[in-house]
């Protein structure tokens, strides 16, 4: 990247949305929720206010010249905490959808679809990915841990609500736990759930890098495909198998001793290494700017190569 980015990241190679521009709106674990499977930590900041969390006109410049320099098939309102908790979350919406004609997508855990205005500003979006992982109160506030007052019935009403009012895509995510969520009444309960939100696919997943909690352990590849026949058949399976052994906290001679190796795109990075995809982008990134590793395309991907193996 040409400049420091702070707001935008990526794009990151994803197998449901292609090359994603990733943009963060809020700051690190800034969410409602602190789900035990959370692969990015526990919630340092659990609220529900929506505030101004980013300047929106810094970031709009930045999406609009990193969409400059690179090629995308989406842009999408993800990162490092919950999206919609921005208070001009519309306004980004529409100032991404001024800027570029890809795809504006929000990945969310559903938590604030209760709220009017939330749903107000989400139907320009072009896909809304949210999170359905319990069929009761008692199972939501085991594996979601919400913010005090937020009931179970009404994150639910939230996501009914959206769904009569919303025309675009609705991409549900499932999270199964091992031990948790993972049985057949479960997660018949909701799929009942699901059935009533009519989405466009069911996505099911499970733990793959460290979680936030060490507890949370991820269901068997074969059980997972198991559960996703209960779901209906517009659920399939995203959950990578988990890696044998990897780091949640990785350096950059980690880095540099992987792709010292042979070049590596970031996907085979965040296997090796065990760790979040927009973790290591971020360090990947540094390490670009700092001239320690190039980026080079080939055969339509991304590899990132040793500086010095390639002359300087």
């Amino acid at each position: 990247m040409s400049k420091q980015y702070k707001y935008v990241f990526g794009p990151v190679a994803s197998r449901r949305l292609g090359r994603s521009l990733g943009v963060d709106l809020v700051p690190f674990k800034v969410c409602p929720f602190d789900c035990t499977y959370c692969q990015l930590g526990h919630t340092t900041e659990k609220t529900l206010a929506r505030k101004a969390y980013v300047p929106t006109e810094e970031v709009l410049e930045e999406i609009g010249r990193r969409l400059k320099e690179v090629e995308v098939d989406c842009v999408t309102l993800a990162g490092s905490g919950e999206p919609t908790l921005h208070q001009d979350l519309g306004k980004i919406i529409q100032g991404i959808k001024a800027l570029t004609a890809a795809p504006v997508v929000v990945i969310t855990n559903g938590s604030l679809l209760w709220d009017p205005q939330v749903r107000r500003e989400l139907l320009g979006a072009d896909i809304v990915m949210p999170d359905l992982d319990a069929g009761d109160e008692e199972t939501f506030q085991r594996i979601n841990q919400p913010c005090a007052g937020l009931s179970f019935a009404q994150v639910v009403e939230g996501l009914r609500a959206f769904r009569r009012e919303y025309t675009g895509k609705i991409h549900l995510e499932v999270f199964l736990v091992s031990g948790v969520n993972d049985s057949h009444s479960q997660v018949r309960k909701i799929a009942a759930l699901a059935q009533e939100f009519q989405p466009d696919s069911i996505d099911v997943n499970t733990v793959a890098r460290p979680p936030a909690d060490a507890a949370a352990k991820p269901v068997p590849p074969d059980r997972l495909e198991e559960l996703a026949k209960l779901l209906g058949p517009l659920a399939r399976v995203i959950a990578p198998r988990p890696a044998a052994a990897g780091k949640a906290q990785f350096t950059q001679q980690d880095i540099l001793a992987m792709v010292g190796r042979h070049p590596c795109t970031l996907e085979d990075l965040s296997a090796g290494l065990g760790a979040d995809p927009q973790q290591v982008l971020r360090l990947v990134t540094q390490m670009v700017e700092q001239g320690q590793l190039a980026e080079k395309r080939q055969n339509g991907g991304s590899f990132f190569v040793v500086v010095s193996r390639e002359g300087g």
